[in-house]
């Protein structure tokens, strides 16, 4: 057998192809399983993260960032890059960082970085590795397990199949570190700003390790939305950005500032869960938001209403 052919059933054992089971089978598989596996409580089948775009307008640092999180009552946290360069420009070290964030029972379920890994210009591509290399030993030092890597760049003329090619090259680099990128769908971006281009990638990686990362807004703000995402198999997904978006501008002309609070818009969130959980997945669904209005206020009252909404419509 070729090695294009195990790959190929390697990726189709792990569910990173496109579930043959639809939303109406895999609900009706659902009520045949042990009840054991349906009856969890919301809160606890989905852990909540924090991205903390959430709060970047106040400008707190990692080490403030980690304590609220931690009193809000979040399971994870989702930090960015330049948070992580200023904590060691102040004098900070990763290693205790991610040693605070464990000790404060929070576990790094994301990252946030931009590297060019999938334009054409290969001078460009080249630089991007190397940064990508770099951010990967930073967030492995926290204890991050995996790292966005959205379509950063001129992408708008690349092939799936090259973008799936140079994809693989980074998982492969970034298994060194302990940390899976995952294909970050964006959707105001030229090139994969819909659910299935990003799936194309992840499949056509021919990788154990290839996933996903949706995010409710750029769902939407692409096209895609979000009735497809109970078409998929659970693993192919590194996590799920939560946030939820208001019924005007149409969605093409959404913008990032235009996030509110999960049950506070039109999105239907109440089926994604549905979904996700139809579905198999049973990893964390981070906050992110960039409302500016939520930069005005108090960060622990942004987190903590965040995180009752949030659940209020998982119960619901």
């Amino acid at each position: 057998m070729s090695e294009l052919c195990i790959h190929r059933r390697e990726v189709l054992q792990r569910g990173l192809a496109l579930g043959a089971l639809g939303t109406a089978g895999a609900r009706q598989a659902l009520a045949s399983d042990p009840p054991a596996r349906v009856t969890p409580a919301p809160a606890a089948l989905f852990p909540v993260s924090f991205n903390t775009s959430t709060l970047r307008g106040q400008k707190l640092p990692l080490v403030e960032l980690v304590e609220i999180v931690a009193k809000a009552g979040y399971q994870g946290i989702e930090p960015w890059m330049d948070e992580l360069d200023r904590h060691v420009e102040s004098g900070g070290s990763l290693k205790d960082i991610g040693k605070r964030i464990r000790d404060h029972g929070l576990k790094v379920t994301g990252g946030i970085a931009f590297f060019e890994w999938m334009v054409d210009d290969e001078s460009r591509r080249k630089a991007a590795f190397e940064h990508a290399r770099q951010r990967f030993e930073q967030f492995s030092q926290i204890g991050a397990t995996h790292l966005a890597a959205p379509p950063a760049g001129d992408v708008k003329n690349v092939s799936l199949l090259a973008a799936a090619e140079r994809y693989r090259a980074l998982l492969e680099m970034a298994a060194d570190f302990g940390i899976v990128p995952a294909v970050e769908i964006w959707g105001p971006a030229a090139n994969v700003c819909r659910l299935g281009q990003a799936v194309c990638i992840a499949l056509e990686a021919h990788h154990l390790r290839a996933c996903i990362l949706p995010d409710v807004y750029h769902l939407h703000r692409g096209g895609s939305g979000l009735a497809d995402v109970g078409k998929l198999n659970g693993g192919i997904l590194a996590g799920f950005h939560l946030n939820d978006y208001p019924a005007s501008p149409p969605a093409g002309q959404l913008k990032d500032a235009d996030r509110v609070y999960p049950g506070d818009g039109v999105a239907p969130l109440k089926q994604l869960f549905r979904d996700l959980r139809a579905i198999g997945y049973r990893g964390a669904v981070s906050i992110e938001l960039f409302n500016p209005e939520y930069y005005k206020q108090d960060p622990m009252v942004v987190a903590r209403t965040a995180l009752e909404k949030t659940r209020r419509v998982m119960e619901e």
